[in-house]
């Protein structure tokens, strides 16, 4: 059985906002009377949420707040929340940069922290002295430094430079040495933030490699706070999800990257009116609703034997206009999975509505996906009216939210083909409303 090797405890973070240090002389006097009678610290009681949209009305903000998790040796723990949600905070109270304001964390085991471009890099040395420095801050002896020297060189592709003072190293060339030093000199625990997002995409994908190879064949632990969510998910087992200093849901990597996802975009199946919003508007076009639906009725939750349609509503304002209404289907990767394609794509002599102009008035449009075409996950749905110059197309992205459960219900196999028998079902299906 793993044991555990960081476990956090009710831990908090409370920042004084337009201030340097912990705060005035006579904050500190009263948290003195209050310490010397037995009594709380009286700014633990008070201060507001992180949430930088708002400007609030305390001068104090938790940056966490009772934050509670363990993490086991040999797991690669991914740590995701939007900006400001409070993971760099606790990342660095993890590698003992900052201290808590409330609460434990107790870990067993060296670290090492790639937190921020050069940090723990000293300018003026050479990367060599700073291969050397940062090995003896680790507790390491000369002796094993010099024997991960030439790996660490070669890792990070720097050799020519090595010898050059990191001042003049360019910011991926620092996060090549750094990453390289922190992979390579055995650390218990690894700790990366989102920092190689400034390396070059193949020594990314090297990175990427190597925390897997620590993790893996090593059984040391890292933690990684990324926005790649393809990383996390690669890499990871386990998440935490953070929002607004607040530890929201920690569980299965894909369960936690399905709610971050959709966090916040829940329409209960259906968008109306004013509340639909445009990454582009049209001026001769708009959409009335936007609504997902099965034989139950409206909903964003599926099973996946299911046959779900996809409703446009949307009104053409002047007469002449060629429209084509389309959606796109993405994962919660954001990737593109499916994209319906009028015209070219239909069978025009059937159904030519979509070569005629339309007259002023209200349309209705429906795709139908078939029963087991999406796995159990969750989706987005962005929409889009696509007059003749494409350009000026209405963009409403992400507009609804799909989920889809599983139902223990057995797939029909078919071995033809199956994307001409799956190609009917999902052409569109367009008509003027009465």
């Amino acid at each position: 059985m793993s044991k555990t090797v960081i476990r956090v405890e009710h831990l908090s973070k409370q920042y004084r906002l337009g201030q340097i240090g912990t705060g005035s002389l006579g904050h500190d006097l009263n948290r003195w009377w209050h310490q010397v009678r037995g009594k709380e610290d009286p700014y633990l009681k008070i201060g507001e949420a992180n949430d930088r949209t708002v400007k609030g009305n305390s001068e104090y903000v938790w940056a966490l707040q009772d934050i509670n998790f363990e993490v086991k040796q040999g797991e690669v723990l991914g740590i995701i929340g939007r900006n400001g949600a409070g993971k760099s905070t606790l990342l660095k109270i993890l590698s003992r940069t900052t201290s808590p304001t409330t609460g434990s964390v107790k870990i067993k085991g060296r670290v090492a922290s790639l937190l921020e471009v050069g940090t723990g890099f000293h300018p003026e040395l050479s990367g060599r002295d700073n291969i050397f420095l940062n090995g003896a801050i680790l507790g390491m002896s000369k002796r094993e430094i010099k024997t991960k020297f030439d790996e660490i060189v070669d890792f990070a592709g720097v050799e020519r430079y090595i010898d050059t003072p990191v001042k003049r190293y360019s910011s991926g060339m620092y996060v090549r040495l750094a990453f390289a030093v922190a992979a390579h000199l055995e650390p218990e625990i690894l700790i990366v933030d989102e920092v190689l997002a400034v390396g070059d995409a193949e020594f990314q994908k090297k990175c990427l490699g190597k925390i897997g190879e620590v993790s893996k064949g090593e059984g040391r632990t890292v933690l990684f706070v990324s926005h790649n969510l393809a990383a996390i998910t690669s890499l990871c087992n386990n998440c935490i999800l953070l929002n607004k200093g607040i530890l929201e849901k920690a569980g299965a990597t894909v369960e936690i990257i399905d709610k971050y996802v959709m966090s916040g975009k829940s329409f209960e199946g259906e968008i109306m009116g004013k509340d639909i919003n445009y990454k582009q508007s049209y001026q001769w076009a708009k959409f009335k609703a936007i609504r997902t639906s099965s034989i139950k009725g409206i909903s964003n939750s599926f099973g996946i034997n299911e046959e779900i349609k996809v409703e446009l509503e949307y009104e053409v304002l002047r007469d002449g206009e060629i429209i084509q209404p389309s959606i796109h289907i993405l994962d919660n990767m954001g990737n593109c999975i499916f994209a319906t394609f009028n015209g070219t794509s239909v069978n025009v002599t059937k159904d030519p509505f979509y070569d005629k102009p339309l007259e002023k008035g209200i349309y209705n449009a429906v795709c139908t996906i078939p029963a087991f075409f999406l796995n159990d996950m969750s989706y987005l749905i962005s929409c889009f009216l696509v007059p003749k110059v494409k350009s000026e197309m209405a963009i409403v992205t992400e507009a609804l939210s799909l989920s889809i459960i599983e139902t223990g219900e057995m797939r029909m196999e078919y071995t033809g083909d199956w994307i001409g028998l799956i190609r009917p079902k999902l052409n569109w299906i367009s008509s003027k409303l009465s």
